[in-house]
């Protein structure tokens, strides 16, 4: 606080507050000498200006971290400043004893500016223990928000990096009877398999991508799907055109077509169907419900993993409902700025 910019400023506020004060209250009983206005003015603006920029001096030297007191600072920097003050009204009443030629008020005119430089210096103190505290609890919220952000980023990180080994093995099971039977088509199997992980750790350090941009990376993943399942998955795909250039956390639609492929059943006599499409700003994804009777166990990664990511990229959750025998998610279309 003794440092401010406008410090100077505030002195002179201070010593006129302080010669106007003592009009009111004292008359110009602040020394024991009958003194003119401008004398009186000039002698509260010095001891004014002695304080402040005596205890600036001193703050320097006592500014150190608080661990190494077992007393807190500022009541060391209190007591310090004391000595400060006795020092500069002893001056004060020295120089005016010798400028009225007159030693006879001398302890008079002490205790008086000593009371005054007193008053002057327990202000100030308090206006800065105000001023420290305050400043000290805006840090630790700044550090609090910084340790909450990065703790956040660092949750977002690990569930970009998030993708279920099963998908994986499956295409691997795939692809091993494919080789066997259908060399040419096995071999496209490689190349959307490849587009699919290329694209994974392509967008891996990615916050967004643009619809269009996950649309076509799915048209990948839906192909080594039908590969597997044949007609018995259908997924339907029916978007405006202004939707494309909105922006989607990446792998978000293939986190949720895999979360419906691992809960339902995916036959012949209950084919699967998921759709795509949107429904007030919000792109929707919504799938069949038919549970299957052997539940495979679940840590609800997949939707824990959307819900966390929207909320940390638009700050609002996504819009999970399961009725009437539709399982359906809404999640937030961001724009593109």
């Amino acid at each position: 606080m003794f440092k401010v910019k406008y410090r100077y400023l505030f002195i002179l506020l201070l010593a006129i507050y302080s010669y106007v004060n003592i009009l009111f209250t004292e008359g110009d009983r602040l020394f024991g000498y009958e003194i003119n206005e401008l004398i009186f003015f000039g002698t509260i603006l010095i001891m004014v200006v002695a304080i402040w920029e005596g205890n600036r001096l001193l703050y320097r030297a006592v500014k150190v971290q608080e661990d190494q007191y077992r007393i807190h600072p500022l009541i060391i920097f209190f007591v310090v400043s004391v000595l400060l003050v006795t020092a500069i009204s002893l001056i004060a009443t020295t120089l005016l004893s010798w400028y009225f030629g007159n030693e006879a008020h001398t302890v008079l005119t002490f205790k008086l500016s000593l009371g005054f430089a007193f008053r002057v210096n327990l202000f100030l103190h308090c206006v800065n223990g105000i001023y420290y505290f305050v400043n000290r609890f805006n840090q630790a919220q700044l550090l609090a928000e910084k340790l909450k952000k990065e703790n956040i980023e660092s949750q977002f990180a690990a569930l970009r990096s998030q993708v279920n080994p099963h998908f994986l093995f499956n295409s691997f099971n795939v692809l091993s009877t494919l080789v066997k039977k259908d060399p040419d088509t096995a071999s496209k199997f490689i190349d959307q398999l490849s587009t699919v992980y290329r694209y994974l750790l392509q967008n891996q350090q990615n916050e967004v991508v643009t619809l269009k941009e996950e649309l076509a990376f799915l048209d990948s993943y839906i192909f080594l799907l039908k590969m597997r399942f044949q007609e018995n998955l259908k997924i339907k795909i029916d978007l405006p055109d202004a939707a494309y250039g909105t922006l989607i956390a990446p792998s978000t639609l293939q986190l949720l077509i895999e979360n419906a492929i691992k809960h339902n059943v995916v036959s012949k006599s209950n084919p699967l169907t998921i759709k795509i499409f949107t429904d007030h700003e919000r792109l929707v994804v919504e799938n069949t419900i038919k549970l299957k009777e052997i539940k495979e166990e679940s840590t609800y990664i997949g939707l824990k993993n959307i819900r966390r990511r929207y909320d940390y990229l638009y700050g609002e959750d996504a819009i999970i409902t399961n009725s009437n025998g539709v399982f359906k998610v809404k999640i937030p279309m961001i724009e593109s700025t």
